[in-house]
């Protein structure tokens, strides 16, 4: 079809109301108008569905646009209509529907009002609707959210396997236009190929997002990072934010503790009703929320554009998946904070996760968590990692909005640890992972080392002065400079470059900075634009320390029973002087607060008077009530002596979990009888030399009890029931 920019521009401005097309939003309308198998890689926020939904309009008959999920649908064909004075233009087909509407949308199609269908893959591929298709004039099929085809895209799947083949049934001659916000080049390969585009016109735009900032703050614990999160978003007033997380539970939990705080916030997750995550979408979208907590489930193709901050509270499982949800921020091209929580725990949570899947999924797994983890640790232009990782080259050494240009680190010269690296590669044939290659530089002697005889190399150990950290550093500058290459083919196996080989005959000078060791770092977590910073007191913890060993030593107890070090820390830190603001204190319930608060109280007060202590004006965070969502039910079972297990199968949790459950009851003062159920399991006499073990112990560590205990046979889920039973027994 021969469209001039003239009519496209006319076009444009009728149907969409826009007076000009952004990037080459028009080379990639002209592609599909002349029947051009096309391939897309634009950033979230580029404009993507413009690209079909203007040759929609323009050509004969139905363009299908394949959308892997419901609720991103409905997004895009509310918006569609809202263009239009006809509802009948833009139609979905999935799963949602009952009969009599599937015949209302079947019956448009048939009558030519309907320009744009949305359907699911699973949709697509029924019988029923093929043939249905084969009868229609399909314009052309789009394919969104195209990373989804790729096993080695962060969200694969299956079902989009099969486009090609129900595409080719239908008719083999339609054009396909194929579209993705992230794609490295193994991802771009994979699509084309399994789509079957016949020498496509591929567009790739930039993926830099000038206006976002990227920043990784060290995650020190669950209460910690929630509290961050809480105190972020009240500080920033009425913006509206989504925060990510990895499991259903932490939305709810992370939701709940936001609408107590009087922030509007709702819970998105896969395991959700179809009806209620469409209602928490819509209440996003018309600002009844002002946040959303959710899962990667939530944002997919979501087209809010002043959200101004997305926090991840924990980190994702590849660079692909957060570079998309950080895309949610800012498309209005305006402020745009994407913070991330990190911990390394975390990615070796999810990497346990991956043990029981094949092979092949571990390993691409275990690529992609590392490539992660690497992004949070670096302490080079977060936006020069990132481009660099989808294959695009950012010039800048300092971009100005990331956490590590604005605070860079002190650089060291690099030239003859990065020669050593890359003389390590040659010396192992480039067939080795960087974590191999790092324990080869420090001299470790691991059973693969061993093996493969590779500690009698001649490099073996040339870096021992140097730590593992320092030598991953060295590493991802071999890469971000070019000397070397992950062959994703090959799992991640490093090779070299010309550059790099070039570079070893003739080294010269190259500055490096050194990873971030958040593991290891104490320095202040408050997130930026957070306001004033609360810093502990070490003279009141000192004091209040002493305090705690006394009430112990007259109560016959052991100091934790009393007060934990969290919540000493925290009393040194908010300066408690009623009550009221004792029972804020996390670990201080009502009971324990009257029981043992008031010295701890009186020891505060007179230190804030006598040192003229201005206590802090931060917000305390208010605590949900009763963080245990099954606590009557658990205390109705307990109290008529039904098997602990029998109770966590009928509430629906596992044996740990539940474990967590009757832990956060006893926590909270309320007294919990577990004998029916140990005396069955566990001796008398153990029994009381486990009570007497935990009389003496100084400071509650279940690890270290567990590891003194084991010898007698005690699993770990035991040794933390006897524990819930001696603080049931002794701190309530």
């Amino acid at each position: 079809m021969d469209v001039t920019h003239a009519t496209l521009k006319d076009t444009l401005q009728e149907y969409f109301g826009f007076d000009g097309f952004k990037g080459n939003q028009e080379d990639i309308i002209t592609s599909l108008l002349n029947g051009h198998d096309t391939f897309v890689i634009m950033p979230t926020g580029g404009g993507k569905s413009l690209c079909y939904q203007l040759p929609a309009m323009i050509l004969d008959g139905t363009a299908i646009i394949v959308s892997p999920l419901i609720a991103l649908m409905k997004n895009q064909v509310d918006l569609v209509r809202s263009y239009s004075s006809n509802n009948d233009i833009a139609h979905f087909l999935n799963s949602s529907l009952n009969r009599q509407q599937i015949k209302k949308v079947k019956a448009d199609i048939v009558a030519g009002r309907t320009k744009m269908l949305y359907v699911a893959p699973e949709t697509l591929r029924k019988e029923e609707n093929i043939e249905f298709f084969k009868g229609i004039r399909v314009s052309f099929v789009a394919v969104d959210e195209a990373h989804c085809i790729s096993e080695w895209g962060h969200d694969f799947r299956p079902e989009y396997r099969q486009i090609q083949s129900m595409i080719e049934t239908i008719n083999d001659d339609i054009p396909i236009i194929a579209l993705t916000a992230t794609a490295t080049p193994k991802v771009q390969s994979d699509i084309k190929k399994n789509l079957g585009l016949e020498e496509p016109n591929v567009f790739i735009s930039s993926f830099n997002r000038p206006n976002l900032y990227y920043e990784i703050r060290p995650k020190r614990s669950r209460e910690q990072a929630i509290k961050q999160i809480v105190k972020y978003i009240k500080e920033n007033g009425r913006k509206s934010g989504i925060v990510y997380c990895l499991n259903r539970k932490s939305t709810e939990d992370i939701a709940n503790v936001l609408n107590i705080n009087g922030i509007k916030a709702g819970a998105y997750h896969a395991g959700m009703e179809a009806h209620l995550r469409s209602e928490v979408q819509d209440k996003f979208l018309m600002e009844d929320y002002q946040v959303i907590v959710a899962t990667i489930a939530f944002g997919m193709g979501i087209d809010k554009p002043d959200v101004r901050y997305v926090i991840h509270f924990d980190i994702p499982k590849s660079i692909e998946n957060y570079y998309q949800e950080t895309g949610r921020a800012g498309r209005d091209g305006m402020e745009g904070k994407c913070i991330a929580l990190y911990s390394y725990k975390d990615i070796e949570k999810l990497e346990k996760f991956m043990r029981d899947k094949p092979l092949a999924e571990r390993e691409m797994g275990a690529q992609l968590l590392a490539e992660t983890a690497a992004y949070a640790e670096s302490s080079v232009c977060r936006r020069k990692f990132l481009l660099f990782y989808f294959g695009e080259e950012y010039k800048q050494d300092n971009c100005g909005c990331c956490d590590n240009c604005l605070k860079p680190k002190e650089k060291i010269e690099g030239k003859d640890y990065i020669v050593n690296a890359l003389k390590m590669v040659d010396l192992v044939n480039e067939n080795h992972h960087i974590p191999y290659l790092v324990d080869l530089l420090v001299g470790k002697r691991t059973t693969e080392i061993q093996n493969y005889r590779h500690d009698k190399i001649a490099l073996f150990g040339v870096g021992k002065e140097k730590d593992e950290h320092f030598w991953n550093s060295i590493m991802r500058q071999c890469l971000l400079s070019e000397f070397a290459y992950k062959d994703i083919e090959q799992y991640g196996l490093i090779k070299l470059t010309e550059k790099g080989r070039a570079f070893v005959q003739k080294p010269s000078s190259i500055p490096v900075s050194l990873n971030h060791d958040f593991e290891t770092d104490t320095s202040d977590v408050e997130m930026e634009n957070a306001g004033g910073k609360s810093v502990l007191d070490p003279v009141l913890m000192d004091a209040l320390i002493a305090l705690r060993e006394k009430v112990a030593k007259d109560a016959g107890l052991p100091p934790y029973v009393i007060f934990g070090e969290n919540s000493l820390e925290e009393m040194a830190t908010m300066y408690p002087t009623t009550m009221e603001e004792m029972v804020k204190i996390s670990g201080v319930s009502r009971g324990k607060a009257e029981k043992y608060g008031r010295k701890f109280l009186e020891t505060i007060t007179k230190y804030v008077e006598e040192n003229d202590v201005e206590k802090p004006s931060e917000f305390v965070m208010k605590q949900v009530v009763n963080k245990s969502a099954h606590k009557v039910k658990i205390i109705q079972f307990i109290d008529k002596k039904v098997p602990l297990p029998d109770i966590a199968k009928n509430i629906g949790l596992n044996f740990p979990d539940f474990i967590d459950e009757i832990e956060t009851i006893v926590s909270s003062g309320t007294k919990l009888s577990l004998n029916y159920y140990l005396d069955d399991i566990i001796e008398s006499d153990l029994q009381e030399e486990v009570h007497d073990y935990f009389m003496e112990m100084r400071n509650l560590d279940l690890k270290t009890a567990f590891g003194d205990l084991k010898d007698e046979g005690l699993s770990f889920e035991e040794v933390r029931l006897l524990h819930i039973k001696f603080m049931s027994e002794i701190a309530n």
